[in-house]
């Protein structure tokens, strides 16, 4: 598989409404591929397909660890319903060494297709709905900054590790 180039801030693709996928091909899935590869390259636990520059509605999330481990494929994701509050520090591949303390749901339900466009429905608490919802945003060309509270400085972090930080 390849590592795809992580796209930084400032760059207008970040902020751009994506385009809903219509083909489910061996193009996705390579795509698909690529994406996971690159995330764990760079120690992320979501990307989505704006930060290595399409603008179409693809996401990854693989949290690493619990029981809502293992690898989320999201296309086309739409959040149908969500409950609660949690408001935790949040990191983002495209803004390196920028943290900062965002509300999310609690819990999502969402719906999204998979790689051969079958759709499905996730429920989500914790951890994994945030990272779902940070990347449903990029989706829609929400950054994670526009959201912030409160930034928090690396040094503050604490038990923090890299990996839990980035989406």
């Amino acid at each position: 598989m390849s590592i795809l180039q992580i796209v930084h801030h400032p760059n207008e693709i970040l902020e751009t409404v994506c385009e809903q996928v219509k083909s489910f091909d061996k193009n996705l899935h390579r795509l698909l591929d690529n994406m996971y590869d690159t995330m764990i390259a760079e120690d992320g636990v979501g990307l989505a397909a704006p930060q290595i520059g399409i603008i179409s509605q693809i996401a990854i999330v693989d949290i690493g660890e619990g029981e809502e481990s293992g690898r989320f494929e999201l296309i086309n994701p739409e959040i149908i319903g969500q409950k609660g509050t949690q408001i935790d520090i949040e990191g983002c591949l495209s803004f390196p060494g920028i943290y900062g303390k965002v509300p999310r749901a609690q819990l999502v339900i969402i719906k999204a297709n998979d790689r051969y466009g079958d759709e499905f429905i996730l429920e989500a608490e914790g951890y994994l709905a945030r990272a779902i919802q940070h990347e449903i945003d990029h989706l829609n060309g929400v950054l994670f900054t526009s959201k912030v509270v409160e930034y928090v400085d690396e040094s503050e972090l604490g038990d923090w590790s890299e990996e839990q930080l980035q989406k």
